[in-house]
């Protein structure tokens, strides 16, 4: 980490504890309030991983809070609505109707959408650090509630998700990757037979066209399927093999084989999904150098290289040749070699590249924070020290906001942002350790 004075860390750190508890509605913690007033699933466990160290009993909350929501079929929703703010934002509780499905569960109102499946991964550190911070015989009890929770959430991926039969899990709504408004998805949206008017929702910029009306027709397509399994592999428009939702379902794999033994679970069956998920990546999502999402309908990969082609990184058995190819294309001019703070959601030479719309350019504390993971996994100590300095000279900056100009690091979109306030957190105990 570059040096600054302690007090500017003291005062980050502050200010960081200060976003999180004003975004704290009970066990769970918002994105933002008003643009954002329900937990949703890949930003509580962003808060779950950057409280992991400094109160990891607030993190275990964080992620059983999540569950609470969880479907019988294993799939963790998306979002996790809070009663008392109902359908404040759109689409909500009355669009999703998960009271009516009888996979849901009773009393709690989720969508019907899942996302990256992090959660092991999350649960392996909590339980690490409240090993190292609280009582042992605590840690181990969390992790026997979580896992038969977590091993459901992987069975219902292998089982409904793997729609191209290539042992992928696909997603079936932008929403589903947590980078909703990716250039990735635009090939296979406008693919899709003319989407229904629907209610449109200030707030940041939107892609142009009708991306968002066509989010919301696929969403009613697949709530009045009754949220079918069949109907995702024969009938659903949008079927896409991302990497960084299956890159984070690999690594996941490892937490819960290294969780099993605590559990009384065999560890060997999530060894072995994590060796048939790097296979299959790298079979079906790699070319040029880098790895792409695949359109299951349209029976090709897409061709435009964002961020999310770094996912599989977070795998600790990728092969070394590929990892510094990926090292390689990350540090090209096509992301952080032209930006001024990495990384760029898109790559900067796609004409799809917009800086100031949302996961079409702009840098996000999130991505930074899973890419300098994987930096340290692979043993990329300057790359990891690099992303981690640049992350937090974004936030001393811009404060905690959505996401960033990767340019000039102006701040974009909602403000007091949870999980950029959470992963500070973790990236200046780094800095401490250091």
């Amino acid at each position: 980490m570059e040096a600054r004075p302690a007090i500017d860390d003291a005062a980050l750190e502050r200010e960081a504890w200060s976003v999180l508890e004003a975004n704290r509605t009970g066990a769970a913690t918002v994105p933002t309030p008003g643009l954002y007033p329900h937990q949703w699933n890949w930003d509580s466990t962003f808060v779950a991983f950057g409280l992991a160290r400094r109160d990891p009993r607030r993190a275990g909350e964080e992620l059983l809070s999540l569950l609470a929501g969880q479907w019988d079929t294993g799939m963790v929703p998306h979002i996790v609505f809070h009663p008392a703010l109902a359908d404040s934002f759109f689409p909500g509780p009355s669009v999703w109707r998960s009271a009516g499905h009888p996979a849901a569960p009773n009393g709690v109102a989720t969508s019907g959408l899942t996302q990256p499946p992090m959660q092991a991964l999350a649960a392996w550190r909590v339980w690490r650090h409240t090993r190292d911070t609280a009582d042992r015989e605590e840690a181990d009890a969390l992790v026997r509630r979580l896992h038969p929770m977590l091993a459901a959430q992987h069975a219902y991926l292998a089982a409904y998700r793997d729609l191209g039969g290539g042992g992928l899990a696909a997603i079936v709504h932008p929403w589903e990757s947590g980078m909703d408004d990716s250039p990735a998805w635009d090939a296979p949206l406008e693919a899709l037979a003319d989407a229904r008017a629907a209610h449109r929702r200030d707030g940041p910029p939107r892609p142009s066209g009708d991306h968002h009306d066509r989010y919301v027709w696929l969403a009613l397509r697949y709530r009045d399927s009754g949220y079918d399994g069949a109907y995702l592999r024969q009938d659903h428009p949008f079927a896409v093999e991302d990497p960084m939702f299956n890159g984070i379902w690999l690594a996941s794999c490892h937490a819960l084989a290294e969780l099993a033994p605590v559990a009384g679970a065999d560890p060997r069956p999530y060894g072995e999904a994590a060796e048939r998920i790097r296979a299959a990546l790298l079979e079906r999502l790699w070319d040029d150098g880098v790895f792409h999402a695949r359109d299951l309908r349209g029976g090709r990969l897409i061709p435009v290289c964002t961020v999310g082609g770094f996912g599989p990184l977070l795998d600790p058995g990728m092969p070394g040749d590929r990892v510094t190819a990926l090292v390689d294309a990350l540090e090209s001019a096509r992301f952080m070699g032209a930006a001024g703070y990495p990384v760029p959601s898109c790559e900067i030479r796609a004409p799809q590249f917009d800086r100031s719309c949302y996961w079409r350019g702009p840098s996000w504390v999130n991505t930074n924070w899973l890419l300098r993971r994987a930096a340290v996994l692979h043993g990329r100590e300057e790359l990891a020290r690099r992303l981690g300095a640049a992350t937090l000279r974004l936030v001393r900056q811009s404060g905690f906001r959505e996401c960033f100009d990767p340019f000039d690091g102006s701040g974009r979109g909602g403000r007091d942002f949870s999980w950029s306030a959470a992963l500070t957190l973790d990236l200046l105990a780094d800095s401490v350790e250091a």
